[in-house]
């Protein structure tokens, strides 16, 4: 998935926002907390960070062109970093990172959840 293709996906789920840190990584947020990061390096390509299951989590570290997101998942945090190929398709990528926002933005109070239309 290129930057523009990743960028105009995460811009159409719910409640978020983008800002560009971390070295020039495009992040995006629900309510303020993150739920993915990409870099899009020329030399080692695309790389997107995100927040996954604990079952997820231990299926996914296993797979060739995926790994425990560096610095997240040295916290204890669940995070996979598609890194390399094979890794995921873009197809199984934009489910992940949907997963993503919905387990960050489940995590949100629900007064917050309430603000940002997340409930039903």
């Amino acid at each position: 998935m290129d930057q523009i293709a990743f960028n105009t996906f995460c811009q159409t789920m719910p409640a978020t926002s983008h800002v560009v840190q971390w070295g020039g990584s495009d992040v995006w947020k629900v309510g303020g907390k993150v739920f993915v990061v990409a870099g899009f390096d020329a030399e080692e390509g695309p790389r997107f960070s995100f927040k996954v299951s604990d079952l997820s989590f231990e299926i996914l570290k296993e797979q060739p062109g995926l790994r425990p997101a560096p610095y997240l998942a040295s916290r204890g945090m669940t995070w996979i970093q598609h890194y390399a190929e094979p890794g995921l398709s873009d197809e199984d990528l934009k489910v992940y990172i949907a997963e993503s926002h919905r387990i960050v933005a489940s995590g949100l109070s629900q007064k917050k959840q309430r603000e940002l239309g997340l409930l039903d």
